[in-house]
């Protein structure tokens, strides 16, 4: 079966998009970027694939000449099916086997707009990094994570309970009953996560244990990519620091807790393949004094989140039972689950066109520590967001900051129906896609 994803509206649109540039659909291993091209084939007369991790033969189309009507002829007699611009979609899968086939998009783009051509692939980062300037202004990003809450709501068919929360707000809250149903299913997805195997073998059979082992399996493919990542960088190093990653959610972290025998620099390099790859997502601490929220960041001074909660749940070995029969957020919030949620939320339900940052602010000083656990930017005002226990609890540190930065409100995420207080609104934990909206 095939899972609805909000990113199908755009991959429509660019269809449609007389001007369009050839595009390159990017995010980690197995979060549905070939399933969703696929789907978008579906809108054409003809759709070719090209997997070129697959069929190595077809590598040696793109060692000589890059012009797209001779990569065309060449490729429509090797898959005996006809390259017709308008009328065919060219699906290039797993492109980051092939270098030269990344080169020729823009190519693609300069000689033959007319057709439409895409391009995926898995550990695709690593494969840009030696060719930097390979398509500016040619070649257009977009940009996959695993699926959002809203697109999970969608995927159980709860089309009606979606809809009737996106309409909610801190003016018109939800009737109990519904609010405690999205809760009841908000748990179901901190334990299943977000990637497509997963929901999909829980939408198929409603069995928890066995989404359990599609993850242990995602994971397992996960560390074996660790070979593929740099070759002078061992996999067990790389392995450590995704090992520390996990286990320092929730907080600050820190190079001298990942490891007792690499130094600083190993750490870094290490962690930043694990970011290039999508593992792993920083939380980056901005003085936030002003709009845009990165120009005056600490990175000396980061938070770092796994790329789903399905698969920390599982690296933690988390108690479920906990998660899917509390009604506490601190026994729901075991590891930080529920902040790391609401951080991969943010970067989610924003433009697939760009990578979204995510920033927190923290201050530090004698008996007055302060955080909030994420800012955004809506429109021209900085908002923080501050992730509390249960329904209730003390928001001294969002009051310090809406003081400090003059901003006008904040938004609190628990348990708690939509509601509002003077200057905090307050949203459940599934509706931070309403603050965003």
């Amino acid at each position: 079966m095939y899972l609805i994803r909000n990113i199908d509206n755009e991959l429509l649109r660019w269809k449609d998009d007389e001007e369009r540039k050839p595009l390159l659909v990017r995010g980690a291993r197995q979060v549905g970027k070939s399933s969703s091209v696929r789907k978008l084939g579906e809108y054409f007369e003809s759709y070719l694939e090209i997997n070129f991790e697959e069929y190595k033969r077809v590598h040696s189309l793109f060692e000589g000449d890059l012009t797209p009507q001779v990569l065309c002829e060449n490729l429509s007699i090797m898959y005996d099916t006809e390259i017709v611009p308008g009328k065919t979609l060219l699906f290039f899968d797993e492109i980051q086997a092939c270098i030269p086939a990344i080169s020729s998009l823009r190519f693609f783009y300069e000689k033959m707009p007319e057709l439409h051509v895409i391009a995926a692939g898995s550990l695709l980062e690593f494969a840009l990094a030696e060719i930097p300037s390979f398509g500016v202004g040619r070649v257009r990003s977009i940009y996959m994570y695993p699926l959002s809450f809203d697109e999970f709501l969608k995927g159980m068919g709860q089309e009606k309970l979606f809809n009737l929360k996106s309409n909610a707000n801190t003016q018109r809250p939800l009737a109990k009953a519904l609010h405690d149903k999205l809760l009841e299913l908000l748990k179901r997805f901190l334990v299943i996560g977000g990637m497509p195997e997963a929901v999909r073998k829980y939408v198929t059979n409603n069995n928890i244990k066995e989404c359990q082992k599609v993850l242990d399996d995602l994971i397992s493919s996960f560390r074996a990519d660790f070979t593929k990542y740099k070759d002078k960088i061992p996999s067990v190093r790389i392995g450590e620091i995704f090992e520390s990653v996990v286990h320092q959610a929730g907080g600050k972290f820190v190079y001298t807790k990942a490891s007792q025998n690499l130094n600083t620099l190993q750490i870094k390099e290490a962690l930043e393949l694990l970011i290039m790859a999508g593992l792993v997502i920083p939380v980056t601490h901005t003085s936030a004094n002003g709009i845009p929220l990165g120009a005056e960041v600490n990175l000396k001074k980061r938070k770092m989140l796994l790329l789903d909660t399905g698969l920390f749940q599982r690296l933690m070995q988390l108690d479920i039972s906990e998660l899917l029969f509390s009604n506490e957020l601190k026994l729901i919030n075991k590891g930080g689950i529920a902040e790391q949620f609401i951080g991969l939320e943010i970067i989610k339900n924003s433009s697939c066109f760009q990578q979204t940052e995510l920033f927190y602010w923290h201050r530090e000083a004698l008996n007055s520590n302060a955080e909030t656990d994420y800012l955004i930017q809506k429109q021209n005002e900085i908002v923080p967001i501050e992730v509390k226990s249960g329904t209730k609890g003390s928001m001294n540190s969002m009051f310090l900051f809406l003081k400090e930065k003059k901003a006008k409100y904040g938004c609190r995420l628990s348990l708690e129906n939509f509601a509002e207080y003077e200057n905090i609104k307050v949203y459940p934990l599934y509706a931070l896609a309403n603050i965003l909206a």
